[in-house]
Formats: structure tokens, C-alpha cells, sequence
């Protein structure tokens, strides 16, 4: 949006605050219009000291143009009352743009000859927010791509546990499959780029749910690529192990501990922790548990985890609580950590 203020006053801090202030609620107002094409001027002037000072604006748009004039006995006071007057006129303007193409106009021409009114969102000069494209999936694919396997094979091993699906029935590698070709297709409606990450979470639970489907087809299916004879479990991999040959000498990079590396116990431990946690939310509501793991463990808000599942806000916070609630319980946690506390106080 192209601005011009022009004081006649002495130009105090205060009311330029006041007049940027006002400005980016009008440029919220004002953003479904192209920038460059949007032009507001303004004069700040004081008057006699019975008039006070007076505000004069004048905003113009790709589909019309309106003025203001107010008088008020302070600056601050004359900056409000201008700028309001000149907010109800943008939003009568944008009221009647959205309903422009419902007008009933008098024919004044020959009924063979018809003017096609179209609506102001599909002109120039209308801005849409920037949605997901091809190239943003597969920049998110590429760098996320281990987070997002990670997530579905924890979500298969969960769903197998609970005697949802059958287990080797479905593989991470079939629903991320899934995922990308319905996020890169053209039937799934493309949201916003901030939402691109709970889409594509979503659409990777609706993957699971349709290759998970009770008709037991999945087990039946025969992969094409695997070999038709029986594998041979009796071979040895001695020869394969006489061509691995270890370094002679320990060099100094080799013993410098990198500190943003997890550690072999620290792997360890990590995993045993994420086992005790699966196998305690064995017995949790589903529609809980995935709420919870996306919370605590993939670090999703509750809006987001409400974008993913589709369930509202609250009954997401309520899940979350009841999946915690459940884990407090669990008495293999409850023994693992008071172990550990033990540890810590006997050291």
C-alpha cells in the first residue's frame, strides 16, 4: 500500500504512532487488494483553537475511491475518528464487492446481448494467500522424510499391537507411498503453506486407515518384486566379514565426542523409554493416543493436531489429558522411573 502523510502541525512521536497504528488495521482490512494498486493520502492540520485539529483522508482502490474529514479538539482524538469513518467505509465497500455479481441490472440492451458480471474474487486485482505447491511437498519430503517414517512406523506398530491390522500386513514404505502421490494429485484441495505439515500427517493416518481396511485384502496381496523360492537361512556371512578390514591406527578425530550426537546408552535408553510408552498405550482409545504421540512426541499445537484428526480443539485437549492420565498409571513406567530415582539418590 502506497502512503503519503502530510503534517501541517508540529509532528510529535505520539501521533505518528497513532497514525501507523491505524494504518496496519486498515492494510489488514485492505489485503485482499493487490498492494500496488492501493493508494491512501492523509493531511494532519490544525485549526483555530476553537476547531481543533483537523484529519483528512482519501483512499483509492482498484474498484472505487472514498474520502473522510474529521475535526476533534486533539490530534490523537481527530487521528481516531478519521481513520474509523474510514474503515466503516472500506467495509461497506467490501460488502457490496462480494455480492456485486447478484445485483439485478436493467436490461437496456437486446436480450441477445448479455454483459457477464464477474465476481471481484476472480479479477486481477484480488490476492489469494499462496497455497501448497509440488515444489514446497517435495522440499518438505526431502528434509522431513525421516520424521514422517518414523511417525507412520510407530503408528503401525501401535495399530498391530492393539489388534487393529495384522502384523507385516502393511509396510511404511506402502503408506508414505500413499501419502506423497495423494499430496502431489490433484483430488486432495491444496491448503495453505502453513498447514503443510498437519496435511501431510493427515493424509498419512487417512493412508493407514484405507490400507488397514477390515476386508483382509492386504494380507492376500503378492509382491511382485520378492523372489519365489524359499530364503536360505542355514548360509553363512563369514566370507562377507573377511572383507571388512578396521583402521590400524586411532586418530584424534576418532576419540573427540561430538556433543550434538546422542550417545549408544542414550539411543538405548530412548528406545526402551518409547517401548514402555507404546506398550502402556496399548489398552488407550486410539483417537486418544494418536493425539497424544502427536503432541508429545511430534511436537504438534492443538490446532494443528485438530487440522490432523479432525476432531475440535477440546475434545483434542481432553484426549491428551486421558492418554497422560493413563501412562501416570502404568505401573512397568511407575517402576522404571522409581528405579531410576533410586539410582540417582543412592549415587
Amino acid at each position: 500500500m502506497n502512503v503519503h502523510i502530510s503534517y501541517r502541525i508540529h509532528k510529535t512521536p505520539a501521533v505518528e504512532k497513532d497514525i501507523q497504528s491505524q494504518i496496519e488495521k486498515l492494510r489488514k482490512r485492505l489485503q485482499v487488494f493487490r498492494p500496488e494498486l492501493v493508494h491512501l493520502k492523509g493531511s494532519v492540520e490544525e485549526l483555530n483553537p476553537r476547531e481543533g485539529t483537523c484529519v483528512s483522508l482519501n483512499l483509492r482502490l482498484p474498484s472505487g475511491q472514498m474520502a473522510t474529514q474529521q475535526n476533534a479538539g486533539t490530534a490523537a482524538s481527530a487521528v481516531k475518528a478519521a481513520f474509523e469513518d474510514l474503515l466503516q467505509q472500506v467495509n461497506k465497500h467490501k460488502a457490496i464487492l462480494r455480492s456485486s455479481h447478484k445485483w439485478q441490472r436493467r436490461q437496456q440492451e437486446p436480450v441477445k446481448r448479455h454483459n457477464k458480471v464477474v465476481p471481484f474474487e476472480q479479477t486481477l486485482a484480488a490476492v489469494f494467500p499462496p497455497t501448497v505447491s509440488c515444489d514446497d511437498i517435495r522440499t518438505y519430503v526431502n528434509a522431513n522424510l525421516a520424521r514422517l517414517e518414523r511417525y507412520v512406523e510407530r503408528e503401525i506398530y501401535l495399530r498391530e499391537a492393539s489388534d487393529m491390522i495384522e502384523p507385516d500386513s502393511i509396510s511404511k514404505e506402502e503408506v508414505i507411498d500413499e501419502c506423497i502421490a495423494a499430496a502431489l494429485g490433484d483430488s486432495q484441495e491444496k491448503p495453505e503453506r502453513l498447514a503443510l505439515e498437519p496435511w501431510l500427517y493427515r493424509l498419512a493416518m487417512h493412508a493407514l486407515d484405507e490400507l488397514s481396511r477390515p476386508e483382509g485384502t492386504n494380507g492376500d496381496a503378492i509382491h511382485l518384486e520378492d523372489s519365489a523360492r524359499k530364503r536360505n537361512v542355514r548360509g553363512s556371512d563369514e566370507a562377507e566379514l573377511q572383507f571388512h578390514q578396521p583402521d590400524e591406527s586411532i586418530t584424534g578425530e576418532t576419540i573427540i565426542p561430538d556433543g550434538r550426537v546422542a550417545t549408544p546408552e542414550q539411543i538405548v535408553g530412548s528406545d526402551e523409554m518409547m517401548r514402555l510408552i507404546a506398550s502402556a498405550l496399548r489398552d488407550v482409545d486410539p483417537a486418544h493416543r494418536e493425539a497424544f504421540i502427536l503432541h508429545a512426541i511430534e511436537g504438534f499445537g492443538i490446532d494443528e493436531i485438530s487440522a490432523i484428526t479432525g476432531a475440535p480443539p477440546e475434545h483434542v485437549t481432553s484426549a491428551i489429558s486421558d492418554a497422560r492420565s493413563h501412562l501416570r498409571k502404568s505401573p512397568s513406567l511407575v517402576r522404571q522411573f522409581r528405579g531410576r530415582l533410586a539410582n540417582v539418590g543412592n549415587a
